[in-house]
């Protein structure tokens, strides 16, 4: 049977120079880094190598990087410590954000710690910049916003630079979910004046289970676990040594070739487009997927014309035909509950039709492509 990986949003596939940079580690420099002999000094010289290479990339100062177990972790530790340390009262954010901001933000609302407010969208998804003007001078409230980079469902990108200008002209703070955007876009934290962001390493080919934030120097943000003094006080724990290399040597092999997989993967996803549009020409691009210019180069979400109780097995089916996809993000995989990206953007007939998240890698082909748009066809048809 055929096997085509399109769930690069959700995960990808860990390269091969990456398995042997952690291999490696975990033969070789097995120390506590936190321990004095040669062995823990082995890992721990690895760990801040690790941290600087990832800050000059970003033009950040290496102390602003702090390494985390993945993307969740940083947006709850960056959210709850604005909140405990910084004394923010109330965080801006948007109802189509990652569950790991939104589900973080409502519990700190739910305990009567912040008051919480969301920024309206367009039809597309976008938010509006005026109504988050309004917000950021409604009250003389601590505020934070909060609003991702690149959408994990529709792919929408936000102009980062207008939104984190606009945050620091009224004194508020700015954190960016950025999963889906660093290892495929270039950051500049020098440039956009961004306070926080939150990165996966399993996101751009690295390993599962470790990730960043930026903390900007100076920022005032306390520990969320305590314990220990890793990771300069942010985050007690013995620091996962292989998975911070592999990390490294994802990331640094990402940004060395990023212009010519950006090039191939654009090529994909405008060749997924045409062929979706020639082939099922009733099918519907949501948000802003459909448009190269602005949406990430990664993913499409389609809204297929197949009825409801059809589309209950349309998964299944592409299951069987050896193709992976998701209806939503990863996160939500195994709930009935529908997307709460698309359910913010889409009419009630749309939102009953099905809809699915293909996302590409520089393991994907044409070919890929092909075969998944003649199965989709077949069903629609049947």
């Amino acid at each position: 049977m055929k096997h085509v990986y399109l769930d690069n949003a959700a995960t990808t596939r860990v390269r091969d120079e990456v398995i042997a940079k952690m291999q490696d580690a975990l033969t070789n420099d097995y120390g506590n880094p936190s321990s004095t002999h040669s062995f823990g000094r082995t890992a721990k010289t690895a760990i801040e190598s690790a941290r600087k290479t990832i800050a000059k990339r970003m033009n950040a100062h290496p102390s602003e990087i702090i390494f985390t177990s993945g993307g969740t972790e940083a947006d709850n530790m960056i959210l709850r410590c604005a909140v405990k340390d910084l004394g923010v009262k109330t965080i801006i954010t948007s109802k189509i954000e990652h569950h790991a901001v939104l589900h973080t933000v409502e519990d700190l609302r739910d305990n009567g710690l912040i008051n919480l407010e969301f920024v309206d969208l367009d039809a597309d998804g976008t938010p509006k910049q005026e109504h988050l003007k309004e917000l950021l001078q409604k009250d003389d409230s601590k505020k934070l916003v909060s609003l991702m980079h690149v959408n994990n469902e529709i792919g929408n990108k936000i102009d980062v630079l207008s939104i984190a200008n606009l945050v620091k002209d009224h004194g508020a703070l700015f954190h960016s979910d950025s999963v889906q955007s660093i290892g495929h876009f270039e950051w500049d934290v020098k440039e956009v004046p961004v306070d926080f962001l939150a990165a996966a390493a399993h996101k751009f080919h690295g390993p599962k289970g470790v990730g960043f934030a930026f903390i900007r120097k100076n920022s005032g943000l306390g520990c969320m676990i305590s314990g220990g003094a890793q990771e300069r006080g942010y985050r007690a724990g013995t620091e996962a040594f292989h998975n911070i290399v592999g990390l490294e040597e994802a990331f640094v092999l990402a940004y060395d070739n990023l212009k010519e997989e950006q090039q191939y993967v654009s090529e994909l996803k405008r060749y997924f487009i045409e062929k979706v549009k020639t082939e099922i020409p009733d099918a519907k691009f949501n948000g802003l997927s459909g448009n190269m210019d602005k949406s990430t180069y990664t993913l499409v979400n389609v809204c297929l014309p197949v009825t409801p109780e059809k589309g209950l097995m349309l998964l299944f089916h592409l299951d069987i035909k050896g193709i992976a996809c998701s209806k939503g993000s990863a996160c939500q995989s195994g709930s009935d509950k529908g997307s709460h990206v698309l359910s913010e953007i889409l009419n009630e007939e749309d939102l009953k039709k099905p809809s699915l998240r293909f996302s590409f890698s520089k393991y994907n082909t044409k070919e890929d492509i092909d075969y998944t748009v003649g199965v989709l066809k077949e069903f629609t048809l049947q």
